[in-house]
């Protein structure tokens, strides 16, 4: 048994918008560690302290172009230049308050950006693998229990939410339009997109963030505030989410099976969608010590409460499989918090570290059949 992508990204040509935010930045460790020649494109890391900046990212790429997705010309050059075989496009407005402050530019970015980058990679006049990372929060949320499927209706009610599900309708034009996936030999360009949501993990500096605001609060021994204790979520480490986006783009790039051309979700198996009560009691364990706060507000923007994703065609037809639940994401994830309160300087050793130790569970022969585990649960 092998790893499903390790050997599909070396000595590739991979563009990675979005790379200075916090997937992004991972993503091209990631990349870097599997053999591949990565281009960034992004603005300047969001936030200070960043995991791009603390890791030395930028040593670590072929070209580092910082720009906004918006801007088709400076896009379509970098685009040009690098001549990739793969493109995985994370660059976003992603945050859900955040967007109730700036609609437009959420939309802009969010799905303008997007058909900026079809049109460059339309441009090319070359085959490439595509994976465009949209959000759980695509779809039209109506608080079922249930998880959403990849069939679902798009579209939420915060302008985040309807800016990702606008995104989903946008690709599905573009395949059908452009890119055929019963025509691939004709064109090469292979669309697909990723769905996945509430990724947590080290490194993660966002504004709003439940993780973040753990952090902060702990590393400062005050209270945890927490907004919207009652919120569930499928909560899963960014490597997991990572390495659906990987494992599905490796299968794009070295097949040409047009039913790869479509929407997918990425998340934890059932059991690991938890209040956000649960996750910040969990987290206080592993830091050690640690108290929180309601301080949830009757006129605070929307959130869904209940959001839950179906993988269960990610299970089958991609023979991806979530390795760590959320006992161990919690775990890795205050660990790599509190080394770099530690040692800043180790943290890209740490992050390497960290994704050795998931690829090492990919290769675990001894793990419970995922199918088996699944079929339990439900």
């Amino acid at each position: 048994m092998s790893v499903p992508f390790i050997d599909s990204f070396t000595g590739r040509s991979v563009f990675v918008t979005g790379h200075t935010g916090f997937k992004g930045s991972w993503l091209c460790m990631w990349l870097n560690h599997l053999g591949a020649k990565v281009t960034g494109y992004a603005l300047t890391p969001p936030t200070d302290p960043n995991n791009f900046t603390i890791c030395g990212i930028k040593e670590l790429l072929e070209n580092h172009y910082e720009a906004d997705i918006r801007d088709e010309e400076t896009l379509h050059k970098a685009l040009q230049d690098a001549s990739p075989d793969i493109v995985l496009h994370l660059a976003a407005q992603s945050i859900v308050r955040k967007s109730y402050r700036i609609p437009k530019e959420t939309f802009e970015v969010n799905v303008i950006g997007t058909a900026n980058l079809l049109d460059g990679i339309k441009k090319l006049n070359k085959p490439c693998a595509v994976v465009v990372v949209t959000s759980d929060k695509c779809y039209e949320n109506r608080e079922q229990t249930w998880g959403y499927r990849e069939s679902d209706p798009f579209g939420d009610h915060d302008p985040y939410g309807a800016s990702k599900g606008a995104a989903e309708i946008l690709l599905r034009s573009y395949r059908h339009s452009f890119f055929p996936p019963d025509k691939i030999t004709e064109h090469g360009i292979k669309l697909a997109s990723g769905r996945a949501g509430n990724v947590i993990g080290g490194g993660d500096w966002t504004p709003d963030a439940l993780i973040v605001d753990i952090v902060k609060a702990l590393s400062q021994r005050k209270p945890v505030k927490v907004r919207n204790p009652n919120s569930y979520r499928p909560w899963q480490h960014v490597l997991q989410a990572l390495s659906g986006y990987l494992t599905l783009a490796g299968k794009l790039v070295t097949s040409d099976n047009p039913n790869l051309c479509s929407g997918w979700n990425f998340g934890p198996l059932p059991g690991n969608e938890l209040p956000v009560t649960d996750i910040v009691e969990m987290f206080i364990e592993e830091w050690g010590d640690g108290l929180w706060n309601d301080v949830s507000l009757p006129n605070q923007p929307h959130e869904a409460s209940i959001l839950r994703l179906a993988i269960d065609k990610a299970l089958w037809e991609l023979d991806w499989k979530p390795q760590w639940d959320i006992h161990q994401t919690i775990n890795m994830t205050a660990k790599w918090y509190q080394k770099y309160f530690e040692d800043p300087k180790s943290m890209r050793q740490v992050c390497y570290d960290q994704i050795a130790s998931y690829e090492a569970k990919l290769l675990d022969e001894k793990k419970v059949d995922i199918y088996q585990e699944l079929a339990i649960l439900n």
